[in-house]
Parts: C-alpha cells; sequence; structure tokens
C-alpha cells in the first residue's frame, strides 16, 4: 500500500492507535438517536441560510483485539470499526471534519489484512471521488476550511487533496506534527505534506468557524496533543456533537475508559467532563464517530442533515 500500511498497522496492533466504536447489544445505547435517519433530508431543499451536515462513508476497520482501548476483548464481540468523513455546509463556506482513511487504501480495492497484526481495512470509494459523482455544488477542490479531530491517519487522508482549503489545527498536533519525533504514534507525515505548505490557522482552544455559534471547534487533548471535537447547531436536528476519537465505545463513555495509547490520561478525562458539559447544558445528540452500529442508522450523501 501507497502509505506502508503494514508498519502502521503493526503500531495499531502495539499500541491500540485507532478507536473502535460499536458495542454489544446489552450495552448502554448512547443519545445519538436509534432513528436519526428520519431527521434527514433526501435533497437540496431548505433556505439557503440552512446550516447542512453531509456525511460519508470514508472506510472500514476490523481489529482481532481491542484490549489496548481499556475494553476486555470479552466485554463486546464487535471489532469493526467504520471511518466516517462529513462535509458541513453554511451560507459563508464550506468545512471538511475528518478525511478518512489514506486515498492509497483504496488501490487496490477490497480487505487488506497486515499478515503481523491480523488487522484488516478497506476504503471502497474516497471521499474524493464520492464528491465528483454527486451534484452538491462542492468537491474536494473547493472545500474553504478542513478541520481534523487528530492527526492519526485514519482521520486525514483526505488532507493533501484539500488544494484551497484553509486548514484549522489545535497547536498541540500540529507542533507534535512539525516536530516529526514520533511523539503521537502511526502518524504519517506524509499524509500532510501538501496541505502543511497551504493556508493554516493554528487554534489555541476553541474556535467558531463562521463566527455564528453554529460550527465550532472544541478543543478535547488527551487522544492526542491537539484532540478537538465538533459542535454543530442544526436548525431542524438539533445541536449535535461529533467526538473524533474522544471515546472508542459506549462503554468507554459510560465508564470513562481511557485507552492506554492515549498521549495523556488525566488530559483525556479532563476534555471528557468539558464535552460531557457542553452536551447536558445545549441538550446536544452525541455521536461516536467509528461506531458502526450508530453509522447504520444515518442517512448518507447526498442527503443530508438541517
Amino acid at each position: 500500500m501507497g502509505i506502508k500500511i503494514n508498519r502502521l498497522f503493526a503500531g495499531l496492533m502495539l499500541i491500540g492507535l485507532i478507536g473502535l466504536a460499536g458495542c454489544s447489544a446489552d450495552q448502554t445505547s448512547n443519545n445519538a438517536s436509534d432513528n436519526a435517519s428520519d431527521k434527514a433530508s433526501a435533497g437540496s431543499t431548505g433556505e439557503a441560510s440552512q446550516l447542512k451536515l453531509y456525511v460519508f462513508q470514508c472506510g472500514e476497520i476490523d481489529f482481532p483485539s481491542i484490549a489496548a482501548f481499556g475494553v476486555d476483548d470479552v466485554e463486546t464481540p464487535v471489532r469493526r470499526l467504520v471511518v466516517p468523513c462529513y462535509v458541513i455546509d453554511h451560507p459563508k463556506g464550506s468545512l471538511l471534519w475528518d478525511g478518512g482513511l489514506p486515498f492509497s487504501m483504496a488501490e487496490p480495492a477490497g480487505w487488506q489484512t497486515d499478515p503481523d497484526s491480523g488487522i484488516r481495512a478497506r476504503l471502497q470509494q474516497t471521499v474524493k471521488d464520492q464528491l465528483l459523482g454527486l451534484d452538491l455544488g462542492f468537491d474536494l477542490s473547493s472545500i474553504d476550511y478542513a478541520a481534523f479531530s487528530h492527526i492519526h491517519y485514519d482521520h486525514v487522508g483526505a488532507a493533501n487533496d484539500l488544494t484551497n482549503a484553509t486548514w484549522l489545527v489545535q497547536r498541540g498536533d500540529y507542533d507534535a506534527l512539525m516536530a516529526g519525533d514520533g511523539s503521537v504514534p502511526a502518524v504519517d507525515p506524509s499524509l500532510f505534506s501538501e496541505i502543511k505548505n497551504r493556508p493554516t490557522q493554528v487554534l489555541d482552544g476553541d474556535f467558531d468557524v463562521f463566527g455564528d455559534g453554529r460550527v465550532q471547534l472544541i478543543s478535547a487533548p488527551g487522544h492526542t496533543p491537539g484532540h478537538q471535537v465538533l459542535y454543530l447547531e442544526l436548525a431542524d436536528f438539533g445541536p449535535l456533537v461529533l467526538s473524533g476519537d474522544l471515546y472508542h465505545f459506549r462503554l468507554s463513555r459510560a465508564q470513562r475508559r481511557v485507552p492506554v495509547f492515549n498521549v495523556d490520561s488525566a488530559q483525556t478525562l479532563t476534555s471528557m467532563d468539558k464535552v460531557e458539559a457542553l452536551v447536558a447544558n445545549s441538550g446536544a445528540t452525541f455521536w461516536i464517530e467509528h461506531d458502526a452500529q450508530l453509522f447504520e442508522t444515518l442517512t448518507l450523501a447526498p442527503g443530508f442533515y438541517q
């Protein structure tokens, strides 16, 4: 594979890089609404001032063991995670939130297995190709802003193809990436080779992307030094938090489990408290991004949430 995926897979097994979402049927349900698709629009109707959220499938990963996530293998049978991408269409511009698996993984097609770790992954279609096949009024070349929940390779696959976007990144992740010292594991610098030379806004905390409170980056470090979550205020759906890798399982959220591979456990717990307070105060729906069970209930582009 084009990004030395065997090396990255080996790192995943050693330190549990990627967060596994989903849960078994007897685990506590989160507040992500089992009928989320009922709140989505199927077309391009709506007032021009409406905020729209588009959801894309940007890969899948299977793990033979999830012990490194602070969850025993016997606690859930789930081993597969989904890798999503999102585009937020705001009257003042567009934002890509998370970029999926590296585009090189789309070739060859199908499941690709690392012989050492047993981890399998596949990317059936990049978000770039998905956008080119849809008539949404934007594609990766016209996206205005890019923000990734963090710099792990399964969240930044689209980075170098965002030719006109301003990169919004928390200082912790930016500094770690620029230092190139390996302090954040399983980061592939080649996935940032182009975007790091384009307009970049380094953030030192929460940031209101469009200035009206409807699209906010919320600093939540601990998983990586600059991990962040996304808060949206959708007129019809209501407030929504896209949680990045703040949690990997619903059980992790219920029991405040911290994976062994997070860069700072204490900081993770503080971030959990901060985001949970935001959810409680706003009444926001909470989506664990890698949760395959939740993802199956969502409406994908060209449908949208508003």
